[in-house]
């Protein structure tokens, strides 16, 4: 299933405990959850701009030789079926063959379009660099089980069960998931980035700097192969 941004305007809502500080207004007080607004990517820039919300203190998160001769930047979102396939076959085998060989620079980009994803990366960066690609090949495997568990509430158990097995206590998950200035930034930061690369469905690709769709592995690795030609 593929899903267009174009368009969004919609509340994300993030999981924050039963303390957690009005987004809006600046108060705190007692609420389940937070209010996050999701600008149409179009407002993105105009939106970080008048919110002065600093993107870069947003890790990038990379594997492979930081000097590879090709650069690959995934988009991807945790509740696309189409990426959890991704990652279980064509990614694997694209790590194996050119991330670890020191072939590609492998860079992955949360896209948010609905707020259950935004939960999904809030769980996968709490591990910080170290944990996150293996955190985020858990939520991709378990896609099917955590995006069924029922309400916001027990998808968030289920996301906090992931990241407990990954070695994160509850204590250090209550904390990322209630930190909702990472929230607003992450947000902010997906859209910049994805109005920048002209990013409208998930997988997206791009290739040293091309954008490219998603495709059959054997595709994918004959366009990267051309790049390493040059």
């Amino acid at each position: 299933m593929t899903r267009i941004m174009t368009g969004i305007c919609a509340a994300v809502a993030v999981a924050a405990g039963v303390y957690a500080i009005d987004n809006f207004t600046g108060r705190q007080g007692d609420t389940s959850l937070l209010d996050i607004q999701l600008i149409g990517s179009a407002s993105a820039q105009e939106s970080a701009e008048a919110a002065e919300v600093d993107t870069s203190t947003i890790t990038e998160m990379v594997q492979g030789a930081e000097d590879a001769p090709v650069t690959l930047i995934e988009y991807a979102s945790y509740t696309c079926p189409h990426c959890a396939n991704f990652h279980e076959g064509a990614y694997k085998k694209l790590k194996a063959e050119y991330i670890d060989t020191g072939k590609v620079k492998f860079i992955y980009r949360e896209v948010y379009f609905d707020r259950f994803g935004l939960w999904a990366s809030m769980v996968a960066r709490c591990g910080g660099e170290e944990k996150f690609f293996g955190i985020t090949d858990r939520i991709f495997k378990q896609q099917s089980e955590w995006t069924r568990a029922g309400g916001p509430a027990e998808m968030v158990d289920a996301l906090k069960k992931i990241g407990r097995v990954a070695g994160i206590d509850n204590e250090q998950l209550e904390a990322c998931m209630q930190d909702a200035t990472k929230a607003q930034t992450l947000v902010t930061w997906y859209q910049e980035n994805a109005t920048k690369d002209e990013v409208e469905s998930t997988p997206s690709f791009i290739l040293n700097g091309t954008k490219v769709s998603n495709q059959p592995y054997e595709d994918l690795k004959a366009l990267i192969d051309a790049e390493l030609e040059e």
